[in-house]
């Protein structure tokens, strides 16, 4: 199945982050765009427009109100209410921070990127496209990967 574009509006910047991790092309508008300008956006790169704003959300047909408060709740709205088929692996993810791809690295390709201990000790290393920054699996990425397991738990059932 195709995962559709998204964009969220300023009040969708969490969300945004997260659906990254689950590998969904998902741009954030900011706070410095107008109602106008966020839609329009949206329109021109064949994007569904995520707000949490109700005049914004009455603006086009590819546009969902997010109604939801709590980060997973809204996870698991904008999740079902889409219909994607999403899995607890960080392997899809995109860059939680510019929505860039990931793409595998040696570890002689980040030695200058990363502290010390990280480069001795991590097993895997991946680089953003885009901006350039390197992930890699560290404690965080339990944290992460529950709250995933979470999201799909609730999907399954619902």
């Amino acid at each position: 199945m195709t995962q559709p574009h998204i964009l969220c509006d300023a009040m969708l910047g969490s969300l945004c982050r997260w659906l990254r991790f689950f590998g969904i092309d998902c741009e954030y508008a900011g706070v410095e765009a107008s109602d106008a300008e966020v839609g329009a956006r949206a329109e021109a790169e064949g994007r569904w427009l995520l707000t949490a704003d109700r005049e914004l959300a009455g603006r086009g047909p590819r546009t969902m109100l997010v109604r939801s408060l709590d980060l997973e709740d809204q996870l698991v709205e904008v999740l079902g209410r889409l219909r994607l088929e999403v899995r607890p692996d960080l392997e899809l993810s995109r860059c939680s921070h510019c929505n860039g791809s990931l793409v595998e690295q040696a570890r002689d390709q980040v030695g200058e990127d990363v502290p010390p201990y990280v480069l001795e000790t991590a097993e895997r290393f991946k680089r953003c496209g885009c901006c350039r920054r390197v992930f890699w699996p560290g404690t965080h990425s339990k944290k992460i990967l529950a709250r995933m397991q979470r999201v799909v738990d609730r999907l399954d059932e619902g």
